[in-house]
This record gives C-alpha cells, sequence and structure tokens, in this order.
C-alpha cells in the first residue's frame, strides 16, 4: 500500500521493459475504485478511452517512448472508503505508426440514437 493525504498530488511512471526501441505506451484508461474486486460501478475514472476525466491529472515530458509519467492530486475517497485501488490500462504500440491507438488520442464514443 501506498499512503497519501487528501490534496496530495500522487506522481506515476509505467515503463515497458522490452528491447526494441521503437515501441511505446498509451494512457488509455486509469481509474480509482474502493474495491479491488470492481472497477467499473462507483468508481472514479482519472482517464478514460484517452479523454481526461479528472482535472488535476497533468502528463509529464519523458526522453523515452516506453515511459508515461503522469500525476494526478488525491481525492476525497469514494463513498467514505478510507481504501481506494488504482487501475490502469495501457496500450503499447509500434512508434510512428500514425493509425495506432496511441496516435488517436482520445476517443469520445458516440451516442446510438434511440429509434422510434
Amino acid at each position: 500500500p501506498f499512503y497519501v493525504s487528501i490534496n496530495q498530488d500522487l506522481f506515476l511512471e509505467a515503463s515497458l521493459h522490452s528491447p526494441d526501441p521503437l515501441l511505446e505506451l498509451f494512457l488509455h484508461t486509469c481509474v480509482a475504485s474502493p474495491s479491488h474486486h470492481n472497477f467499473t460501478t462507483g468508481v472514479h475514472y482519472i482517464v478514460k478511452d484517452g479523454c481526461v476525466k479528472d482535472p488535476t491529472y497533468a502528463s509529464f515530458y519523458s526522453p523515452h517512448r516506453h515511459t508515461l509519467r503522469f500525476k494526478f492530486n488525491a481525492f476525497q475517497s469514494i463513498r467514505n472508503n478510507p481504501v481506494a485501488y488504482l487501475q490502469c490500462q495501457l496500450v503499447v504500440c509500434r512508434a510512428f505508426d500514425y493509425s495506432s491507438r496511441c496516435y488517436q488520442g482520445c476517443v469520445r464514443r458516440s451516442k446510438r440514437e434511440a429509434s422510434s
């Protein structure tokens, strides 16, 4: 466990350990949950589908494509639970592949039209 106070900045780094220098990482989704068993209901999204959801989120420069650095502010725990579990989903892409998920960035899902 990592203990933080409310409003304290959490700094995170994710790295891909690969001999291939042309791989890069993309932060697809990062979510905090009061339960380590459920990351879908009653959660706090920091990033979802590549879109920033938490206004305290910030990314930082990394000299390597295979390393992501970011931070967000520790928030009042979900439903007054003193513990929050963090789960982040990363995508690995080939560098300079402009059709890859890494280069699409934030993808907003379009809402389906309701039929009459």
